[in-house]
């Protein structure tokens, strides 16, 4: 039973070279914890390019990536590129999930609970806002837009009917703010996961985090060594890298 539902759900991570380690942590650490075999993928933006389903122009000033359509800087390479999960993943439930995330649960048991939804799309509804200008990360400047972080965690019913409305060419042009606020989907096609699914570390008071999510920053990166569970993402770090063996 277990393969057999394998075959319908799948995970998708955002990859951005300047977060590779990031990456390897958030896959190891999912891996570290599923009681049952769901495979893992990244989403890189080169490879989207290089099979034609990603054509958005993108350029850099001053060094920050910037999207053309939406005339707004990218933190990350796939700032776009993450709505491109139900298409790759074609059927079933897809997760998709910034890069920049601990998890510290079972995913199993997440798709459990989104299947019995009957939604599109589930996400943490978070209201979040920053100060606009700000920076985060490594220089990344902090931008406001509607329903902010609820796409850095995403569990798609690939087959509902209301995701067949976003197409190739919407991921393609529509502008980013569009995207990220769910535009093709109705607001009561919109599930709520637990809050504890995307914890905002420095953001979100929670009792029982499931996936920690280093928004602002890693502990990696200059100013964040000392932020709230930087000690565990290290030890992460450490078992995937064997340094702890």
């Amino acid at each position: 039973m277990a393969a057999n539902l394998s075959l319908k759900r799948s995970i998708w991570i955002g990859f951005d070279p300047r977060e590779a380690a990031a990456f390897a942590v958030a896959r190891h650490s999912i891996k570290e914890r599923l009681s049952a075999p769901i495979p893992i993928n990244g989403i890189v933006l080169d490879e989207m390019r290089r099979l034609g389903v990603y054509t958005r122009p993108t350029e850099r000033r001053d060094g920050v990536l910037w999207d053309v359509i939406s005339d707004a800087p990218m933190s990350t390479e796939f700032a776009c590129s993450r709505f491109l999960t139900p298409i790759l993943a074609r059927r079933g439930w897809a997760l998709f999930m910034d890069c920049d995330m601990l998890v510290l649960g079972d995913l199993t048991e997440l798709f459990d609970e989104a299947e019995a939804s009957g939604k599109a799309l589930l996400c943490v509804q978070h209201q979040h806002r920053v100060e606009e200008g700000s920076a985060k990360m490594d220089g990344q400047v902090q931008v406001n837009y509607a329903r902010k972080n609820w796409s850095s965690m995403m569990l798609w019913n690939v087959d509902h009917p209301a995701n067949r409305r976003l197409t190739l060419g919407m991921v393609n042009t529509l502008p980013g703010r569009d995207l990220h606020a769910f535009k093709w989907l109705e607001d009561d096609e919109i599930g709520a996961l637990d809050p504890g699914w995307n914890v905002l570390v420095g953001h979100t008071e929670c009792d029982d985090p499931k996936s920690l999510h280093f928004t602002d920053g890693l502990p990696l990166m200059t100013g964040y060594e000392n932020c709230p569970f930087a000690d565990e993402w290290r030890k992460a770090l450490a078992r995937w890298a064997g340094w702890d063996d």
